[in-house]
């Protein structure tokens, strides 16, 4: 494996003569950073990014839709919204198991330029096995003054913010699997301390491919609720505003945690909440 970091753009792991890395996080030229592509052992890229229809989905990425009212997540030519701008390159530290951690410092811009919420972000690329790895996530907020962060509530759409995925459109007959068992094409929303999108995807006629992401038992409204899609979005959000705003005093501090698992071949109900409990035991 090879670690590559181009300066105030990316950070990007490669393995040796495949073309695609199996995971690069954008921090730097766009809004907000994200992870794209983000591939499988096997090499299947999971992830989309700018799509014609939600161009600012991105991936993976984490956002809040509304920081006092102000948007955060939609980028339309006609509205402002806030970004969120990496203040230096991220510190990068190699563990002894493989592991690869990543430390930075985020501000949250408002539209008219004032920094609004301190982020202190950090990920963890974990190896597990020949079939999947980990991306272990922290992203710590701290308000200047204070916030309410806001969804849309729920209609027939809305409810989302916090960390989300958009999946590739080389994905065909996708299923969102919950921790008891349940499948969904459209979860508004679904509790859950996990959510997993698994289908199969293009190359090669036995090729499936999945992700998942772990809600922390010590994180707000946990177990999350999940909002998400199938069909050509192949999208989910752990939507911790999706029945309610959540109010931050100024200087208070608001942590969320979660794994996400990328993952070639399928993982049943059982074997997911073992890799749960693994997890969210240590």
């Amino acid at each position: 494996m090879q670690l590559i970091h181009d300066l105030n753009r990316y950070i990007e792991l490669r393995r040796p003569s495949v073309e695609t890395p199996l995971w690069r996080y954008v921090y730097g030229g766009r809004p907000k950073p994200f992870f794209h592509p983000l591939c499988t052992p096997a090499g299947h890229v999971l992830t989309l990014t700018e799509p014609s229809d939600h161009v600012w989905h991105r991936g993976l990425w984490f956002t809040i839709k509304f920081v006092n009212g102000e948007n955060f997540w939609e980028e339309k030519t006609n509205t402002p919204w806030g970004d969120q701008k990496t203040l230096n390159p991220p510190t990068i530290t190699h563990v002894a198991d493989g592991s690869i951690a990543v430390v930075s410092k985020q501000n949250w811009v408002r539209p008219n330029g004032e920094t609004i919420i301190d982020e202190d972000r950090s990920f963890t690329y974990v190896p597990i096995d020949q079939d999947s790895y980990a991306m272990d996530f922290s992203f710590s907020l701290t308000p200047r003054a204070e916030v309410l962060l806001d969804r849309t509530p729920f209609t027939t759409w809305g409810g989302y913010g916090g960390l989300t995925f958009r999946g590739s459109r080389n994905w065909i007959k996708t299923k969102l699997l919950f921790d008891d068992g349940t499948t969904s094409d459209r979860p508004t929303p679904k509790h859950s301390k996990w959510c997993d999108l698994t289908g199969p995807i293009d190359g090669g006629r036995e090729s499936i491919a999945g992700v998942a992401t772990f809600d922390h038992p010590t994180n707000l409204r946990h177990p999350t609720p999940w909002y998400g899609g199938t069909g050509i979005g192949h999208y989910y959000c752990a939507a911790f505003l999706f029945h309610e705003p959540y109010k931050l005093a100024a200087g208070q501090n608001l942590t969320l945690k979660y794994r996400t698992l990328v993952h070639d071949n399928a993982i049943d109900v059982d074997r997911m909440n073992e890799l749960y409990a693994d997890w969210a035991g240590k």
